[in-house]
């Protein structure tokens, strides 16, 4: 039928995200009966370079975040150009998108709104033609099973009371399938907690599920997962490894970069030797945002002085945008990217940006955002990128969960096909990974005022 499935009908509605603020969920209806539903997500640290949001701006309803005119963008103006276009003609439907947008960063739409019909659409296609999500988007090749970045201590603008960096995360890159990596990232975020509630310290957690206590020093946050690691009986830097999200736009004003934890104030270059200390005493193997968003000369020094050991992600810098990426491209910044679809707005323009990083020799970690929904879609891009890398947050709060949940029903289905990334999603890491990382061991008064926890 040439009908089948071709759009009938889009229908939006306000929902909260795991913060309790609001969201936009759409739904898309195809004439075979189909009917498919994606939640948008919505970050709190933000590169200012990202697509825009629309938000209603009322501060008496939801402090100014809701999320009306967005359901007026997609009922109003994005319904009626859509109804009747093949739901599977994705660059047709994504480039009819940005033509009713019309701007660079989606301000009349809204980024939100844009990203929920295109994401809707690529699901309703996907299930229309009885395929998965990733499948659909990657075709018979998609089979790579994520390392899973763990966000297991949260600081920044996800815990302020927290660490100055923003995320610490768990990398087991040492174990030999996707459900392994993830009971070793679990079973070591629960020895943590132990760590934590032994010292008499806090076991609270921030927006995206990670533990969030006060300590003395941002050093000491690396200490405590040191000790978890161990506490859980696996070998830091063979087993588990370390990333950093440390989101340093967040703590940079007038190009010094304000350490509160640590009382220090750096410059660029004192920033890169603060990192470059850290990956020598620690198996740290992935550094995302080291540097403040415009700090463009910065990120080429810390990428010439570090990016052979160490891989050096651009979020804030690159925002999931082509012409960003291509600047970092050209001018040496970074090894790597994060790719978060509601940065640039349609699913066409992450995957473009995906595989132009992928062309470059760029490694590409899909992310979730601070303020997530049950959504899972982003567990299938990853696999469908076949990107080898992927954070979701802690192993815990259902909304962070669902997405690695998803990946173990990914890898049950591939079954044998099913490929772990492992060490090899870090190419320029193999030869040290191999052999674990060797690091030495900064030695700090970790708790205010507790009992440091026993070793293992």
């Amino acid at each position: 039928m040439t009908n089948a499935r071709r759009i009938s009908v889009v229908t939006a509605q306000e929902i909260l995200d795991s913060r309790g603020y609001p969201t936009l969920e759409v739904s898309i209806g195809l004439g075979d009966g189909t009917v498919a539903t994606v939640a948008v997500p919505a970050g709190a640290s933000t590169g200012k370079h990202e697509a825009r949001e629309s938000r209603d701006g009322d501060p008496n309803r939801y402090e100014g975040k809701g999320v009306l005119h967005a359901i007026e963008n997609v009922t109003g103006i994005i319904a009626p150009a859509l109804t009747g276009m093949p739901a599977d003609d994705q660059s047709v439907i994504d480039a009819t998108l940005l033509a009713l947008d019309g701007t660079e960063f989606k301000e009349r739409l809204g980024a939100n709104a844009i990203l929920g019909a295109s994401l809707a659409c690529a699901r309703a296609a996907a299930a229309s033609h009885g395929v998965d999500l990733y499948r659909y988007l990657g075709g018979i090749e998609a089979h790579v099973l994520p390392v899973p970045m763990l966000n297991v201590l949260n600081g920044g603008k996800h815990a302020p009371d927290g660490s100055d960096i923003q995320e610490f995360k768990l990398i087991p890159v040492g174990a030999p399938t996707f459900r392994e990596a993830l009971r070793f990232g679990a079973e070591t975020y629960h020895a943590l907690r132990d760590v934590l509630h032994d010292a008499g310290a806090p076991t609270t957690v921030g927006d995206e599920g990670g533990f969030a206590p006060a300590l003395t020093s941002n050093a000491a946050y690396l200490d405590v997962i040191m000790q978890a690691i161990e506490r859980a009986g696996y070998r830091p830097g063979e087993q588990i490894a370390i990333g950093l999200d440390p989101a340093a736009t967040t703590f940079c004003e007038q190009r010094f970069y304000h350490l509160q934890r640590d009382a220090r104030t750096l410059s660029t270059g004192e920033m890169i030797d603060y990192w470059a200390d850290w990956t020598r005493r620690y198996p740290i193997i992935s550094l995302e945002d080291p540097l403040a968003e415009d700090d463009w000369d910065g990120f080429q020094r810390i990428t010439s002085r570090l990016g052979k050991q160490v891989q050096i992600i651009g979020d804030d810098l690159f925002v999931t945008n082509r012409k960003f990426l291509q600047r970092g491209i050209d001018t040496g910044c970074c090894t790597g990217i994060l790719i978060k679809p509601n940065q640039i707005g349609t699913i066409s323009e992450t995957l473009e940006t995906a595989r132009m990083a992928q062309r470059a020799g760029y490694a590409c970690l899909v992310s979730h955002r601070s303020g997530e929904t049950q959504d899972t879609s982003i567990a299938d891009l990853a696999v469908a990128l076949n990107c080898g890398q992927i954070k979701a947050g802690a192993p815990a709060r259902g909304e962070r969960v669902a997405k690695y949940n998803r990946l173990l029903h990914i890898e049950r289905a591939l079954g044998e096909n099913a490929v772990f990334a492992g060490k090899t999603a870090f190419p320029q890491l193999r030869q040290s990974l191999a052999g674990g990382i060797h690091h030495e061991r900064l030695s700090s008064d970790i708790f205010h005022g507790a009992r440091s926890p026993s070793r293992p």
